[in-house]
This record gives structure tokens, C-alpha cells and sequence, in this order.
């Protein structure tokens, strides 16, 4: 916990600078991995001395665990969002339009996500069997409800979280390689439109019932 945090109350300055050093950190972080960045990194980006954004966080690890913490609550956010009493492929198209809305406007967090899952998530492991597995249970849950009622294809819910989460994070995590396979004339909206064409076509239409 940031040491500015420890008061009882902050001020809206102390709240100001954390949400700044976080967003500095998560830059940085994002770029050179946590091995490869330090506080003096953090704190040029920032625009502050070292001491001042240790009175915030008292050390690197600490700042990496608090952006890692509100990343894995912006990619529980459309998870969440799945609700039991919807159309079933209109939560699912909703679900895919969430991520990947997250991976366009939101790549730094969806690139230093993937680099804490491929060095084996060594920070957030418990809020990963934690929090995030309780989350993906419910919504398999609610999948597999709809399937019983004939909703949806019988298919395992968990490989379709999967797989929207592999194809949708794809976009953020390896933009420079999709831009250069799809050429120049290709801007980032017409990427993302073509992304979602085809996942609603391929994913939706394997869903359906009568598929």
C-alpha cells in the first residue's frame, strides 16, 4: 500500500500524484518489462524527484503490484458485464466488444499483463486463482445454463473465454505485427471493424443453436 494511502484520508494532490506515478509506471513497465525499469525511470517520467515518489510508494515492487492490481480490474470489467439475464449471443457480441475496445484504448495495460502471465504471473498468481478464476467459474456457469436451455451450441465455455480473450488481447499485444501484414492503408479503425466482423461471424455464428 502507497505510504500517501496509509493517512486516513488523502488529499486530492497525494491522489493526483499516485494516479500520475501509476500512469507513468505503467508506460515504463509496459515498454522495458519490471526487470528492466527503476524508480529513477518512474520518477523522470513523472516529473518528480526519487524521494517524493517513494513518500507514495516505498519501493518498485509496490508500484508494480498496484498497476498489475487496477490492470486485472479493467480485464474483469467486461467479464463482469455478462449478464445471466441478456440474449445470450447478444452478451456474448457485447463481451467481444468490451476486449476489444480494452485492447484498442487500453494496449500498455494488455501488454504488461501478457509479460506478467509469460514470466508465470510470479506477482499476481493469487489474483489470478483468486479473483479471476471465481469470475470465469460464474460466467461458465451462465454459459452453460443457456446451453442447457438450448440457447446456445453445446460447446465448453471455458475454451470460448479463451479464445475471445487470445483473439481479442492478439490486437494490443501484437499491433506492429498486425499492421505490418495488413499494409498501411489500413487504419486503426478499420482494423478493429474487420476484427469484430469476423469474431461476431466465426464465434457468434458457431454459437447459434441451429449451427
Amino acid at each position: 500500500m502507497a505510504r500517501a494511502a496509509e493517512t486516513r484520508r488523502r488529499t486530492r494532490i497525494q491522489e493526483e500524484k499516485e494516479t500520475l506515478i501509476l500512469a507513468s509506471a505503467l508506460a515504463v513497465f509496459a515498454q522495458n518489462g519490471f526487470a528492466g525499469t527503476t524508480l529513477d525511470d518512474i520518477a523522470r517520467l513523472a516529473g518528480m524527484s526519487k524521494p517524493n515518489l517513494i513518500y507514495y510508494f516505498a519501493s518498485k515492487e509496490e508500484i508494480y503490484r498496484a498497476v498489475l492490481g487496477r490492470t486485472l480490474e479493467t480485464w474483469l470489467e467486461p467479464l463482469i458485464a455478462l449478464d445471466p439475464s441478456g440474449e445470450p449471443l447478444a452478451e456474448i457480441r457485447g463481451y467481444i466488444r468490451r476486449k476489444l475496445e480494452i485492447s484498442r484504448d487500453r494496449p500498455q495495460e494488455s501488454r504488461l499483463f501478457a509479460g506478467e502471465i509469460l514470466a508465470g504471473a510470479p506477482l499476481i498468481r493469487d489474483a489470478l486463482e483468486a479473483d479471476l478464476k471465481n469470475l470465469v467459474d460464474e460466467k461458465v456457469a451462465v454459459i452453460r445454463g443457456w446451453i442447457a436451455d438450448g440457447k446456445l451450441a453445446d460447446h465448453d465455455p471455458y475454451h470460448l473465454i479463451f479464445a475471445i480473450w487470445a483473439t481479442t488481447q492478439h490486437y494490443a499485444d501484437f499491433d506492429v505485427q498486425v499492421q505490418s501484414v495488413l499494409g498501411k492503408g489500413i487504419d486503426e479503425a478499420s482494423r478493429y471493424a474487420g476484427a469484430e466482423r469476423f469474431m461476431e461471424d466465426v464465434i457468434l455464428g458457431g454459437l447459434r443453436p441451429d449451427s
